[in-house]
């Protein structure tokens, strides 16, 4: 008899990210088993991941488990998993809104939520951040179609639209959109705005790092010096944050930030964080979109200015560009905000990823 188990799963691509999607009753309920199984399910720790189905780099190192939800007004819950590559480590301080574009998908397939003709909406309670996000697919015949007409930079071809309206996103880790009180801060000689939407950043202003903000991955992770500076802004800013020692964390992110060159409205380099992104993570978008919008952060200083509300933040990234809607109210540290984005999904495989028994 076999020493491997099967465990049922949907592996997806959910915008401009990829990984095992699960049933929660499906994996151990002990967050230290359940970690060691996500660790072999994905191969780390190794720079290949050869072990595993992950793809040798954070956007294809994720994972995510839904399931349907008790809570009042909400379908289905929604734990993100970031697994590292190098280390035995899984992190599920954050969020990620790519990966998230594939819950529904994923529900309606495994038969969590019922299709409706046209189109069907499910509210999700992201458990990461305790924030709740509603998801809209297209299900023109009571089924989900994934062929489409639309498009996201970073993502080959294109596929059915995916809605995404993102609420309670100030404060998602923190509890609080400026956590130190300011809108900027200086660490070791360079001004950054900590801020916490959906996804907790640093800001800098790529002029500060000595970048013109439009280098791309070789330009950011060859420069060893540079990310190495920038990892120990980054751990004080935690501290600062109220997050404490964040080197085994992937929270704050980092957001690189300068001049909009394509019509769009900033130009962002997001970090994952220590890696630049292929493209750029939605809530890191919600987030960049929000400084934008608050007057005297790093982000608004550099951004297109708009006074509409609502209005399209377009955030140019290495990829391409993503496009944020966004709703505020108030100002200042009091700013609310409401953020929807446009996405795609596909499943790729269904069937049980193997684990060893002894690991159940």
């Amino acid at each position: 008899m076999s020493d491997q188990t099967g465990i049922p799963c949907i592996f997806m691509r959910g915008g401009t990210s990829r990984g095992p999607f699960f049933n929660a009753a499906d994996l151990p309920t002990d967050i230290a088993a359940r970690d060691r199984v996500l660790l072999t399910v994905m191969g780390s720790p190794d720079v290949r991941q050869i072990n595993g189905l992950g793809g040798g780099d954070t956007t294809t190192s994720k994972v995510a488990i839904v399931s349907k939800s008790a809570r009042p007004g909400v379908d289905l819950d929604y734990l993100f998993a970031q697994v590292d590559i190098l280390k035995a480590l899984v992190d599920t301080s954050p969020s990620c809104g790519n990966m998230l574009s594939g819950v529904l998908p994923f529900a309606i397939e495994t038969g969590m939520v019922s299709a409706v003709p046209g189109q069907t909406r499910a509210m999700i309670f992201n458990i990461n951040t305790e924030a709740r996000i509603e998801a809209i697919v297209q299900t023109p015949a009571g089924e989900i179609v994934y062929d489409g007409e639309a498009a996201i930079d970073g993502v080959p071809g294109t596929a059915a639209p995916i809605v995404l309206n993102f609420m309670d996103v100030v404060g998602s880790k923190s509890g609080q959109m400026l956590p130190t009180g300011n809108v900027r801060d200086t660490i070791q000689g360079v001004e950054v705005t900590l801020i916490d939407v959906a996804m907790p950043m640093m800001l800098i202003a790529a002029a500060d790092l000595g970048l013109d903000g439009t280098e791309l991955k070789a330009g950011i992770d060859g420069n060893t010096a540079m990310m190495a500076r920038i990892e120990l802004i980054r751990r004080e800013a935690g501290v600062m944050m109220g997050f404490g020692d964040v080197s085994n964390k992937v929270i704050p992110k980092v957001g690189i930030l300068s001049a909009p060159r394509n019509g769009g409205t900033i130009t962002s380099r997001y970090l994952t964080p220590l890696a630049l992104h292929a493209a750029h993570a939605v809530t890191g978008g919600v987030c960049v979109a929000s400084a934008c919008a608050l007057e005297g952060s790093v982000a608004h200083a550099v951004a297109t200015p708009s006074r509409e509300n609502p209005r399209t933040i377009w955030i140019e990234h290495p990829s391409g560009q993503i496009d944020v809607r966004l709703t505020t109210t108030g100002t200042g540290a009091a700013m609310d905000v409401v953020a929807g984005t446009l996405r795609t999904a596909r499943p790729i495989m269904r069937g049980d990823v193997l684990v060893p028994k002894r690991l159940l």
